[in-house]
């Protein structure tokens, strides 16, 4: 019997439709058209792509999951949400109390974004913010890779690039802290999939400990299939899988890389007044 052939990684998207797939991005389109929140800068190929892929081109439950993702929008006042919004004093708090960040470029050009959970204080958090704030935060950052970084880096790449990958690290992380944030991070779980669908590539999460499988078995249930079967685990020994999606002069050197960058600059492509070089393209 011979092997199946390999899945098309850009299957579903543009230059890459079957007829089919083409018809019911057209038909998706039109019906969109005719709605009141059809948005014509918002809402180009790409976008309406990434909704059906989530949906495996099923025209009803693309246009329900669209419908809900705008009805969500004007709710949260997304389009109000400004970097000014937040105080520079309680966003360092932030920033350590659970550092969060973008940080240059995987080798498939994808913007890296690293999440601290191991330095998580929450006393400490919530003394300095609340979970709203935070939440507006999250979606302030993915509006800026929808409309900056993701543009930014498909010009460096030179190919399209729709999706980032994620590195959550548990070092030191503690049951009673991840408990503690656990609505948090339903929330935040329920926008990225729900409102920011096909937006992630890769999601590595080191440093796991022996105990982490009570918590996976959590997070798990906040999460749609597919997502999970993009999820890496990986334990103390993670540096040789991860070096081998990120260029070691683009991973901070506290995770084994070789980049001094201050991990807090915001440093790559999408970022002019860093000196984050983009990673080379992998074919």
């Amino acid at each position: 019997m011979a092997p199946a052939a390999p899945l098309d990684p850009n299957a579903g998207r543009l230059g890459h439709l079957t007829p089919e797939q083409q018809a019911t991005l057209a038909q998706f389109r039109k019906e969109l058209q005719e709605t009141e929140y059809w948005d014509a800068q918002r809402h180009d190929d790409r976008t309406l792509l990434r909704f059906l892929r989530a949906r495996k081109f099923d025209l009803a439950k693309a246009k329900e999951m669209i419908l809900n993702a705008e009805k969500w929008r004007r709710d949260f006042g997304v389009d109000k949400i400004k970097e000014s919004d937040f105080d520079p004093a309680e966003r360092a708090a932030v920033n350590k109390y659970y550092p969060q960040f973008y940080y240059k470029t995987d080798k498939d050009g994808r913007p890296v974004y690293i999440e601290q959970l191991g330095k998580l204080d929450v006393p400490a958090l919530y003394k300095a913010t609340t979970s709203e704030m935070m939440l507006k935060h999250l979606v302030l950052e993915y509006e800026k890779c929808l409309r900056e970084r993701f543009p930014a880096c498909s010009t460096a790449a030179g190919q399209p690039i729709e999706t980032s990958c994620t590195i959550m690290d548990l070092n030191n992380v503690g049951l009673k802290a991840f408990y503690d944030v656990k609505d948090y991070v339903a929330q935040a779980s329920n926008i990225g999939q729900n409102y920011y669908p096909e937006t992630m590539g890769k999601f590595y999460i080191i440093n796991a400990p022996f105990l982490f499988t009570t918590v996976w078995s959590i997070i798990k249930g906040w999460l749609d299939p597919v997502t999970v079967s993009k999820i890496t685990i990986l334990g103390k020994s993670y540096q040789p899988e991860l070096l081998k999606q990120i260029p070691a002069e683009n991973l901070p050197k506290e995770l084994g890389g070789k980049s001094t960058d201050d991990i807090f600059s915001d440093p790559g492509p999408w970022n002019t007044a860093s000196n984050g070089a983009p990673a080379a393209p992998t074919a």
